[in-house]
Formats: structure tokens, sequence, C-alpha cells
């Protein structure tokens, strides 16, 4: 009996996994903690409203943040007739995580690289998506195994990178530029999150994390700068409780996030 051959990608000519998706825009950063998972649950929101069709893919499989920003972290897997994933949904967005599939939210999974970049290529090949007009991937902070497989077995249309303006933070972005670079991904621009802190009460500016960081790395890879989203108590609070700003915020938490989409389309 012939076993079945498989032609795997390379980062120049990338198999695609994802036929199903016109677009799919991975979103990164290079160290964690710098709110990554809540900028890309704004930013497939955001594209929600707009009338796309949105997929959601939570690659971060040590520490996946999606199933607790869009409320749906006590949901489980379940399947259709066809034997095929049903994806979660909230917000408009399509949704899979490997959080959905622990007992319970404090489950770890104590997975080689190689076994948790196989479950995400299951999630890309066994979940039922439908047509989707965007698929966005969370990926795990850094530059390891997943966004090295991603790259080879998806045509990535770009990469957006977050990061916030410390120091330390920008040092880890600049090496997550280089490695997109090398694999042959392009950069859509970079998010600055964290960016600075209004106080309520005097409304003064503090720049708690450092000023200008990722406007720097801008200027040095000639990327784009999308947006600097501010430290708002308001943003952190919707976010543990499975309300995205971008749908349930005011008007100026909410225009953070569309500025930052209406750059992305326009790159489209």
């Amino acid at each position: 009996m012939d076993k079945k051959k498989v032609e795997f990608g390379s980062t120049k000519h990338p198999n695609n996994k994802a036929p199903y998706a016109k677009k799919v825009i991975a979103i990164s950063s290079g160290k964690g903690g710098v709110g990554k998972s809540t900028i890309s649950a704004n930013v497939s929101v955001a594209l929600a409203q707009k009338g796309y069709k949105v997929g959601l893919l939570d690659a971060d499989v040590y520490g996946p943040s999606i199933p607790r920003l869009f409320g749906i972290e006590n949901e489980k897997l379940q399947w259709n007739e066809k034997n095929k994933i049903i994806p979660s949904e909230n917000f408009g967005v399509k949704i899979m995580s490997v959080g959905l599939t622990t007992p319970s939210y404090d489950t770890p999974l104590v997975w080689r690289s190689s076994v948790a970049v196989s479950a995400l290529m299951q999630f890309l090949e066994d979940v039922e998506w439908g047509e989707l007009d965007f698929l966005i991937i969370d990926m795990p902070p850094g530059t390891g195994d997943i966004q090295l497989s991603m790259a080879e077995e998806l045509p990535l249309f770009g990469a957006i990178l977050v990061t916030t303006p410390q120091t330390i933070s920008c040092d880890d972005v600049s090496r997550a530029v280089m490695m997109f670079k090398d694999v042959h991904v392009k950069i859509l621009g970079i998010v600055e999150n964290m960016s600075y802190f209004i106080t309520p009460d005097t409304h003064k500016r503090y720049n708690i994390f450092g000023k200008d960081g990722a406007k720097n790395i801008c200027k040095k890879y000639n990327l784009n700068l999308l947006g600097q989203i501010p430290l708002e108590m308001t943003i952190r609070e919707m976010s543990d409780n499975g309300k995205i700003p971008i749908a349930l915020a005011n008007d100026k938490i909410k225009e953070n996030y569309k500025n930052i989409v209406t750059k992305i389309l326009e790159e489209v």
C-alpha cells in the first residue's frame, strides 16, 4: 500500500494549507507580555465590523489568550457531520485555539515543538472555517519553530509586529523584523502597545515604558508605524472580561484600533 506523500513547503515556495482564506496575516512579537493577543483580537473584530469574513487562529499554543479575550474560555470543541471541527464564534469572528481543547484553563500543554506544529496544521486543515477574506494568526512570541512552519505552510500576505516602547521589547522586535525578512514575509507595520499613560484626573501624559521605541524601529528598518495604543485601565478590564474594546469601549479607545485597521487595508 502506497504511503501518502508529504510535500514540505519552504519559505520561498510555501504550501497553502489555508486555500479558503484570501489573505493570511500573522500578528507576532519579539517577546511575550506586550499585548499581541489583544491586538490580534481587536484587529480581527474591526475587520469583521467592516463586513469581511474573518477567522482567528490562536497559534500561541503555550499561552493561549484568545478564548478569554473573546469570552469563550468555557467552550469545548465540537465536530460536524463531515468530522470537521466547528470553530467557536463571537463578535463576528470564527475562532480556533488550543485553549478550547484542554480540560480547564490552567491545564498546561507540555509539548515538544513538533507536536505543537502538528496541532496547528490540524487546525488549519481540519476546521470548518468556510470561505474567509482574512485569516488572522495570533503567533507565539519569539522567532521559533511555529513562526518558521507558518511561513513554510502558508502564503502569508504579511506580518504585523507588536512591541512596547521599552528598549528590551524593541530589541526583541528587531530580531522578529529580521526573521520575517529572512523568511520572505512582508512586514505590514508595527503597533506600539502600552505606548503612554494619561492620568484620568490631571490628564497628564507619562511615558511609562519609554518614548518613540517603535517609531525608531520603523525608521531604522523603513517600516510603517500602524498605531500607538495607550496604556488604559479600560482596555485591560474589558479584555479580562471577554469584552472586545473595538466593539464595546468608548469612541476614543475604538479609534485607536480603527486607525490601525485602516492602515492595514491600505496595504491590502
